[in-house]
């Protein structure tokens, strides 16, 4: 068992640091990691698919606090979710709906518990979903606590997105595109440009730009030793195709 966490609030800042207090207070025991803190900013679309990449790593049983909120304090419910052996806890805006529709079980439970401590309107990261998270994790909360619902409230539905949804330090850019059913000769196209496929960057000279399958199973936009997104101007959100 371990918490992993997904939000957007920057490794730089006071946040992340919060959270796992609270978590350490919940779950004292409990191993917490770094999935990720730089899910493009408010981008909920982005990071759901972003986040239903990365988890098929995450190990059974674990509970993932993804946080990717800007609704927070608003009406958008804070959900658990169950899908395919691994706990969620999130907001029901759609970051948790790609993985939804893409699982073979899923269980929505309402999280109506509130904290006995005050509950910022604008930080239920640490307040309402870390110690939810620690519950869980601690075996302090179970599946037959809560009431369980039909659907999340908001779904993105499970196709792929074909837009940029993540640009690393190196100026690589992860699309929402999934690579396995793409055929290695078709090109993947970002404004005027066309990119043919590399299998790795040693394959193409310095500079070239190329798309490739990434190590999370996902369409990435790329060039050798140089930055793929200051080439193109990418930016999340950015509309890419293949044809």
């Amino acid at each position: 068992m371990a918490i992993f966490l997904f939000t957007d609030f920057g490794s730089a800042d006071l946040y992340v640091g919060q959270v796992k207090s609270v978590l350490h207070a919940y779950a004292p025991s409990v191993a917490v990691i770094d999935l990720l803190h730089e899910a493009p900013a408010f981008n909920v679309k982005a990071g759901a698919h972003l986040l239903a990449a990365l988890v098929d790593r995450v190990p059974a049983e674990s509970v993932v606090v993804a946080v990717v909120d800007p609704g927070v304090g608003g009406a958008r419910m804070p959900v658990v979710m169950r899908a395919d052996g691994r706990w969620y806890v999130g907001p029901d805006n759609g970051l948790l709906s790609v993985i939804a529709a893409r699982a073979q079980a899923v269980q929505i439970y309402p999280i109506t518990w509130r904290p006995t401590a005050t509950l910022s309107a604008s930080f239920h990261g640490r307040d309402l979903f870390a110690p939810f998270a620690g519950m869980l994790a601690s075996g302090a909360l179970t599946a037959a606590q809560m009431e369980a619902q039909a659907e999340l409230d908001v779904r993105f539905g499970g196709d792929d997105l074909p837009e940029v949804i993540y640009i690393d330090h190196f100026g690589n850019a992860m699309t929402g595109l999934r690579a396995g059913g793409v055929n290695r000769t078709q090109r993947v196209v970002v404004g005027d440009s066309r990119l043919g496929y590399a299998r790795v960057f040693s394959d193409v000279e310095p500079g070239a730009a190329f798309w490739y399958e990434n190590s999370i199973g996902l369409i990435e936009i790329a060039a050798n030793a140089a930055s793929a997104a200051a080439k193109f101007g990418l930016k999340a959100g950015q509309a890419v195709s293949v044809s």
